[in-house]
């Protein structure tokens, strides 16, 4: 199926979102919009899963002689991730607007798997010493930029794919997913 796009015009003359100019059958709507929240979960559980580990994680990489400090240290690293979100939204926009969202949130998915797994198998303060919190800090970063992929690119598929009169409806659920994510990482 060729995909174009439009700009449709509200009666006042206002513009509203982009749809899908060719007709989706019910059945592909559904699974496509479906796929899309439950891949936001996945995505967003996997960001959550590391603020649920803080206290195992700061012994790990921050062993300081205070574990107040070693804790607050874990969640400075914790917001690092979200300086690459605007960063990640921005490259992974451009990219699925190139080569098509599917991919896009593919990669992000693939992304976030990958950078949740290294954090697994990064090693400790004690086995390697300051680069451990250097590489966790550098694959947080990794999971911020796909987190922020994510957003925009999920936003924007559910809303491709929702009929003209349920678009702020099937929207929704993308917010509706990540809080679902965050939940499933507790």
């Amino acid at each position: 199926m060729s995909r174009s796009w439009a700009c449709e015009r509200e009666p006042g003359g206002n513009m509203t979102a982009a749809v899908l100019d060719t007709k989706v059958d019910e059945g592909r709507r559904r699974a496509a919009i479906v796929a899309g929240v439950i891949g936001n979960v996945l995505e967003w559980f996997d960001f959550a899963v590391y603020g649920y580990f803080v206290s195992t994680i700061s012994k790990l990489f921050f062993p300081a002689g205070d574990p107040v400090v070693s804790i607050l240290l874990t969640f400075a690293v914790f917001g690092v991730g979200f300086v690459m979100r605007p960063v990640g939204s921005i490259l992974f926009g451009i990219y699925g607007d190139r080569h098509g969202r599917r991919k896009a949130l593919s990669a992000v998915i693939f992304l976030m798997a990958f950078s949740t797994l290294a954090i697994g198998l990064l090693p400790t303060y004690e086995q390697v010493g300051v680069l451990a919190p250097l590489l966790l800090v550098a694959v947080r970063l990794v999971q911020g930029l796909s987190a922020g992929g994510e957003w925009g690119g999920s936003t924007a598929y559910l809303v491709e794919f929702a009929k003209e009169n349920q678009r702020g409806y099937i929207g929704s659920w993308q917010q509706v997913s990540v809080g679902g994510g965050f939940l499933l990482g507790r």
